[in-house]
C-alpha cells in the first residue's frame, strides 16, 4: 500500500492546477502546425499590402491555440485519469471553447486571402463540396455535437479512452472537429453555408445550439450511473471526493462553460448582423447618390419646368375648337 500510495498525485488545489503541467506531442504538433499555417497566412496577406486584424490574431491564438494547451496539457490533463471533473472541463473546452477562438480568427477568409487565385479556388471548392455542405449544414453539425457529447460520456468510449493512450488523442481530436464544423461556417465571412442562412436565421442557430450544448452537462450531472466508474473507483487517491460528487462537479462544469460559451457566440453573430445591415445601407446610399447626381445637372440645364397645358389649347381640329370655344362661352 505505500508503494501505490507513493504514486497518487498530491490533492488538486490552485495553485498545484495552476503550476502542473505536462507535455502532450500529438496536441503539440496539432497547434505548431495550425499556428504556423495562420501565421503564414497572415505574412502572406500582409506582403500583398493588406492587413489583418490584430484582434482576429489574437483570437485565433489566444482562445483558440491556446484552450488546446490548457486542456490538453495543464491540470487538467495531469489529474484527468484521477478526477472526472478535470476531464470533463477539458472535453467542454475542446468541443466549445477552443472552437469558438479558431472560428473568430476566420481562418477560411485569411486562406482565400493568402493563397494564389488557383489555391484560393480550391479551398472554395471545397467548401462548396457536397460532403461539406453535409456536414456543416447547421442542423446536421449540432446533432453532431451533441451525439459526439453523448457518445463520450455514454458509450465505452471515454472509459476506453482513459486506458488507451492513441485513442484518447483521438477523442481530444474528435472533440475539437465536431465542434469546428458548427462554429467555423457561422462566424467566417467566406460563403459556407446555405443563402438562406440569414444572420438572422443565424443567431437562432446559435441560440438553439447553446441550449442543446446544455444537454450533455445537465445529463452527466443528474445522471444516476458512474461514468467510467470503474477505473475512476480503481484509481481514486485517498483524498478524493465521493464518485457522484466527482460526476456532479464535473457535470455542472460543463454546463456552466457551455453557457459561458454561448453567450459571446451569440453576441459575435449579432455584432455581424449590425455590420452586415450598415454595409447594405452604404451600398444602397452609395448607388442612390450616383443615379441621383447625373439627373440634378440635367434637370438644372434644362431651366425651371413648364405647367402643361390641356390638350385642347394646344391642339388644331374641330373637336378642340369646339371646346375653347364653349369655354369662352361659359
Amino acid at each position: 500500500m505505500s508503494e501505490l500510495s507513493a504514486v497518487y498525485l498530491p490533492e488538486p488545489t490552485v495553485g498545484r492546477l495552476l503550476g502542473s503541467w505536462q507535455p502532450d506531442v500529438p496536441a503539440l504538433l496539432l497547434v505548431a502546425v495550425l499556428g504556423g499555417l495562420y501565421g503564414w497566412g497572415v505574412v502572406r496577406v500582409r506582403r500583398q499590402g493588406a492587413s489583418w486584424p490584430p484582434a482576429r490574431l489574437a483570437a485565433f491564438v489566444l482562445l483558440g491555440l491556446g484552450t488546446i494547451v490548457v486542456a490538453t496539457m495543464s491540470g487538467l490533463a495531469v489529474y484527468d485519469h484521477e478526477l472526472f471533473w478535470p476531464a470533463a472541463v477539458q472535453n467542454v473546452a475542446l468541443d466549445l471553447l477552443a472552437p469558438l477562438g479558431l472560428a473568430l480568427g476566420d481562418p477560411l477568409r485569411l486562406a482565400v486571402e493568402a493563397l494564389p487565385e488557383g489555391g484560393a479556388g480550391r479551398v472554395r471548392r471545397v467548401l462548396t463540396g457536397r460532403l461539406v455542405r453535409v456536414l456543416t449544414f447547421p442542423l446536421v453539425s449540432t446533432v453532431l455535437v451533441l451525439a459526439t457529447e453523448l457518445a463520450v460520456y455514454f458509450t465505452p468510449y471515454f472509459a476506453t479512452a482513459l486506458r488507451v493512450g492513441w485513442l484518447h488523442e483521438l477523442m481530444y481530436l474528435h472533440l475539437l472537429a465536431a465542434g469546428c464544423l458548427f462554429v467555423l461556417p457561422v462566424l467566417t465571412r467566406e460563403q459556407a453555408l446555405p443563402a438562406w442562412c440569414t444572420h438572422p436565421v443565424r443567431a437562432a442557430l446559435v441560440f438553439l445550439d447553446g441550449i442543446v450544448d446544455a444537454l450533455p452537462g445537465l445529463v452527466v450531472m443528474t445522471h444516476g450511473t458512474l461514468i467510467a466508474g470503474a477505473w475512476y473507483l480503481h484509481h481514486a487517491p485517498p483524498w478524493s471526493p465521493d464518485a457522484h460528487h466527482d460526476q456532479q462537479v464535473g457535470g455542472g462544469a460543463m454546463l456552466g462553460i457551455s453557457e459561458l460559451v454561448a453567450l459571446p457566440f451569440l453576441l459575435v453573430v449579432l455584432a455581424q448582423w449590425v455590420r452586415a445591415e450598415r454595409a447594405q445601407t452604404a451600398v444602397l446610399d452609395r448607388r442612390l447618390d450616383g443615379e441621383l447626381a447625373p439627373a440634378a445637372p440635367a434637370a438644372a440645364a434644362q431651366g425651371p419646368a413648364e405647367l402643361v397645358r390641356p390638350w385642347w389649347e394646344t391642339e388644331e381640329g374641330e373637336v378642340a375648337e369646339r371646346v375653347r370655344r364653349q369655354g369662352r362661352g361659359d
